[in-house]
């Protein structure tokens, strides 16, 4: 069985992450793996990639000059561990930044304040707007796809699940009118209404690339997803061309306080 993460590997990086703490002087808030391990279509050799939200003590803000509010630890080819600021994590979300929302999210957890998450996941579903998510879901989906054939005509497997992905999102949150679409691939493909053709394809394709080493390529593309990407991003287009601007979430105040409430003192 292709497990997510061994308890050895979770085990190196809990290790890793508190190694963080302790060397920064941070407090770590959520960690989680945000890659293809995490959404459910990874290959035996695919990477590690841990992201986490984390909190400095208020005294780290009152020092004078640009303060880097990004933590960055390539390990090595195999573990990347990065995280943000917890006053840059809040801007994000204000924006109306995704990324955010899929860590909050994530279904493989290697550290969480279980406070801390729960406050600001309630915080991300009211600052992200479906318009801005549908912009980043679309634009991610598009770039992928000009990217999908490899100069020999095949197709990597791995980039076709990068234009999967998005395109399922854009598809969950027009059934639900909501902007925070599951991360996980099994989750989001229960709240998709798919067909029993699309259902059968994306297991199989699945199965195709779960078995396969990371750079795998095939020289087949099934019509039925083809058409299902192509039919999502043309509705994704004309819905954002219908709709009305969105405008910024009015939740400065709050995201201050918030910020405040989870530094450590």
């Amino acid at each position: 069985m292709n497990t997510p993460v061994s308890n050895s590997m979770f085990a190196r990086i809990k290790s890793e992450l508190h190694r963080i703490e302790e060397h920064e002087d941070v407090k770590i808030l959520l960690a989680v793996e945000s890659g293809s391990r995490a959404w459910g279509f990874h290959s035996p050799d695919s990477d590690y990639d841990v992201r986490f939200l984390y909190a400095r003590p208020p005294q780290w803000h009152y020092r004078l000059g640009k303060r880097r509010d990004v933590l960055e630890y390539p390990i090595d080819t195999e573990l990347d561990v990065s995280g943000w600021e917890l006053r840059k994590a809040l801007e994000l979300m204000l924006g109306s930044n995704a990324v955010v929302g899929e860590w909050l999210q994530s279904p493989i957890v290697y550290a969480h304040d279980p406070r801390a998450v729960s406050e600001l996941r309630n915080f991300a579903e009211r600052c992200l707007n479906r318009r801005s998510v549908t912009w980043h879901y679309l634009s991610l989906a598009e770039r992928q796809l000009a990217r999908l054939m490899t100069p020999d005509g095949g197709v990597r497997l791995k980039r076709f699940f990068y234009v999967l992905r998005p395109v399922l999102s854009l598809r969950w949150m027009r059934l639900h009118d909501r902007p925070m679409p599951p991360m996980d691939m099994k989750a989001l493909r229960a709240g998709c209404d798919l067909s029993l053709p699309e259902e059968n394809a994306l297991d199989e394709l699945t199965a195709q690339k779960m078995a396969a080493q990371e750079r795998a390529e095939t020289t087949q593309r099934d019509p039925v997803l083809d058409t299902l990407i192509t039919q999502e991003l043309e509705v994704a287009r004309d819905w954002l061309k219908a709709s009305p601007s969105a405008s910024k979430a009015a939740l400065e105040e709050e995201a201050h306080a918030l910020h405040l409430a989870l530094s450590p003192h």
